[in-house]
């Protein structure tokens, strides 16, 4: 007998499943067929390090879900999945022919069922093969209906996130511990992700990591550059427990920094500070947003500023980095409690960043680290 081995509390899945089949049935649909990992390990539990194979939930309106996937998950399906219907391939089927049978037998007399067409799961291919097997049904995209269920995180939900906030706290002082002239970014890259796991992250990150010209873009992984004296080192640490991520960035010169150098910080830090301070349940996003854009313009630090200030973060299972949930201009949402987000800025090379949570009041950091330009001892 496998022992069950659940991320949380069966009855929360339950709650998670009657949310979706309520707002199913308030869109007059009969299913949903969920092709997003985050949404099938959300609603139903089942994860595997496998989920970039073919699988999907098929999830009615009314019952409990299907689940579709490959024959040697069944273990994790048995010791994760908090339910028990299931279909599995093997690696000698037609998979795409299999999956389009199936939800067809499951929801094939259904009038409308709602896809995560969004997924990046569901190819061309596999979606045609089920369009074809549902002739008379009327297939809505709704790859934003649980997405935007999963904003707001429950208390358990935030625990995990608090778990890999410290990791990426260990992470961060392995990276300042570690950094220094003649000391290559992949020696950094094996300390950090060492120190992250040893502290409970579930995988190593590092996140984002470069130095030297690097420094100044973004999305930089590190290389076998070799530190030099003056270098800036970009990093932001990013681990996850249960896949639930907590992140931040400090800036860090390596053996020398000027007094412009702290100045800027100080500036950004300023800045952050006061963005932050504004968040609360019911506070539009622009309002936050503005103050990163009007302070860092203002103070000349930037000739743009183009980027997100706010996205949300919470289950991110590889390729996505993010929830569907920003801050910019054109922000039309407010913060509500239970909402985390990652929060950044950026200038010159510099960037500050931290986990927040809203609260009922205001909000959280659920990083705390030193908010300072870092200098490295060698």
């Amino acid at each position: 007998m496998v022992q069950p081995n659940y991320w949380f509390n069966p009855a929360e899945y339950r709650a998670r499943l009657l949310r979706v089949q309520a707002a199913l049935k308030a869109r007059g649909l009969d299913a949903l067929l969920a092709f997003q990992p985050e949404t099938v390990t959300w609603v139903t539990g089942f994860f595997t390090r496998g989920y970039g194979t073919f699988q999907f939930a098929i999830i009615p309106a009314d019952g409990e879900p299907t689940l579709f996937c490959r024959d040697v998950e069944e273990y994790y399906l048995d010791s994760t999945c908090v339910f028990s219907d299931r279909v599995m391939w093997t690696d000698s089927d037609d998979r795409i022919a299999l999956a389009a049978r199936t939800i067809a037998a499951k929801v094939g007399k259904a009038g409308a069922i709602g896809v995560e067409l969004g997924a990046w799961v569901l190819n061309a291919q596999r979606w045609e093969a089920i369009r074809a097997e549902l002739p008379g049904v009327r297939l809505v995209d709704e790859t934003g209906l649980v997405p935007t269920m999963r904003l707001i995180k429950s208390p358990a939900e935030i625990a995990y996130q608090r778990i890999a906030a410290k990791a990426s706290e260990a992470g961060m002082q392995a990276a300042i511990d570690s950094a220094g002239i003649g000391v290559s970014e992949r020696e950094m890259a094996a300390e950090i992700c060492a120190a992250m796991i040893r502290a409970g992250s579930d995988l190593p990150g590092p996140g984002v990591m470069s130095s030297g010209e690097r420094a100044f873009h973004l999305h930089g992984g590190y290389s076998d550059r070799v530190l030099e004296r003056g270098d800036i080192v970009q990093i932001e640490t990013t681990p996850n427990s249960h896949h639930y991520h907590a992140r931040f960035m400090r800036p860090i010169r390596v053996a020398e920094a000027s007094d412009a150098d702290h100045r800027l910080v100080e500036q950004l830090i300023a800045i952050q500070d006061a963005a932050i301070a504004t968040v609360a349940p019911g506070v539009p996003a622009t309002t936050p947003d503005a103050i990163y854009r009007d302070g860092v313009l203002g103070a000349g630090l930037r000739e743009t500023y183009t980027n997100k200030t706010f996205y949300s973060v919470g289950l991110l299972l590889q390729p996505n980095g993010g929830e569907p949930l920003e801050a910019h201009p054109g922000a039309d949402w407010s913060f509500q409690p239970g909402m985390v987000f990652h929060t950044y800025v950026l200038a010159q090379g510099f960037g500050m960043s931290e986990t927040i949570a809203v609260t009922e009041n205001g909000c959280e950091r659920l990083t705390n680290f030193p908010r300072q330009l870092f200098v490295t001892a060698r």
